[in-house]
């Protein structure tokens, strides 16, 4: 169901009393049905509270933002009401540097951070895109779009569907590659990275770089597969992120 008063939000409970919410962010070309069944794999009392950038699914009539310094100011206004239970951030891919970006805006603005960023296939903010294609003519884009094995082989073959995918794609490879992190202070909060065995997108030590993001404590996971381990490998990823949450919300029940 939709958040009310805002239609930044997808959110799933899955008990009757919320103890901890996950914001999450999908990666290029996603919408918050991404994560439509996170919320049976993690622990009771965790509200899955997925995030819908405009010009997807049920925002598809609004305009892509392909900015994310314009995104995340605009995004903060609408999820800060929300940040009055604990939380925690999950991003995958572009998804993690929007995720990122929006827990150095909430520290900007003085309200609560989230209690952990846990960011997925994700590069570490400094290091950019080495291959940008959100400028390629068609026939590249396309060709490129397959190397992330993320897009159906059926949508990328049909003109139809394409016409309504790639302006979204464009928008969201913009966001990530035109990118440029400005130096601020490491977070206050712990930072789980995660990444796939097989990604060439983002290896182990482009990932392990976010170590130097935080003060706190940082771990790095790798997990069976490719850029989108976090369809391939749901399951394996749904019990490390359980187990996170899990411990957050012991701390949470002790004090």
């Amino acid at each position: 169901m939709f958040a009310n008063g805002t239609k930044w939000l997808m959110r799933h409970p899955n008990a009757s009393k919320i103890k901890l919410r996950l914001f999450c962010f999908p990666y290029a070309g996603g919408g918050a049905s991404v994560f439509r069944l996170w919320s049976a794999g993690l622990p009771q009392g965790v509200e899955v509270c997925a995030v819908q950038l405009p010009g997807r699914e049920n925002r598809i009539a609004e305009p892509l933002i392909s900015d994310i310094d314009e995104l995340v100011p605009i995004a903060c206004d609408s999820l800060v009401p929300y940040c009055d239970t604990p939380f925690a951030f999950f991003g995958h891919s572009v998804g993690g540097l929007v995720a990122f970006e929006l827990c150095r805006e909430l520290r900007r603005r003085g309200v609560p951070m989230p209690v952990h960023l846990l960011v997925s296939g994700t590069r570490a903010p400094h290091i950019p895109e080495p291959k940008p294609l959100h400028q390629l003519p068609e026939m590249e884009f396309l060709k490129e779009l397959r190397r992330f094995s993320g897009t159906p082989e059926a949508i990328l073959q049909s003109r139809e569907l394409m016409e309504i995918f790639a302006p979204v794609l464009r928008a969201d490879f913009t966001l990530e590659e035109a990118y440029r992190y400005r130096t601020e202070s490491p977070l206050d909060i712990p930072i789980s990275a995660f990444g796939g065995t097989t990604d060439k997108e983002a290896s182990p030590e482009l990932i392990e770089a976010w170590a130097a993001y935080t003060i706190r404590d940082f771990t790095l996971e790798m997990i069976e597969g490719g850029h989108f381990f976090l369809n391939s490998a749901s399951q394996t990823l749904l019990r490390s992120v359980s187990l996170i949450l899990l411990n957050h919300l012991q701390s949470l029940h002790e004090n």
